[in-house]
């Protein structure tokens, strides 16, 4: 029998954000979110102009912050946000960092 998952368990995910989401704070605005719902993790800009998250947390707090992703920080107009699992990769930091 499959155990199942505590709701407070953190799960991780990577999130893709489009839009006009650099040179706006969109980097910032998501470390102060973070810090705020308890989500550690990392994000960085991409060559591509979208933002790149890895995360970790409780789905319900990780619900939060992909809603307050889709709305971001005064100057960005978010077109998409893309949250699947996060597959192996390094181990995400016990805090939530901005990657330059």
């Amino acid at each position: 029998m499959d155990a199942i998952a505590s709701p407070r368990q953190p799960v991780a995910r990577r999130i893709t954000v489009r839009g006009r989401v650099q040179g706006v704070g969109y980097r910032w605005f998501a470390r102060q979110t973070a810090h705020t719902l308890g989500v550690t993790g990392w994000v960085r800009n991409m060559p591509d102009g979208c933002v790149l998250l890895e995360v970790a947390a409780p789905e319900d707090a990780l619900a939060r912050f992909a809603a307050e992703l889709r709305a971001g920080p005064p100057g960005s107009h978010v077109v998409d946000v893309c949250v699947e699992a996060r597959d192996g990769g390094e181990p995400l930091p016990d805090r939530f960092v901005v990657i330059r």
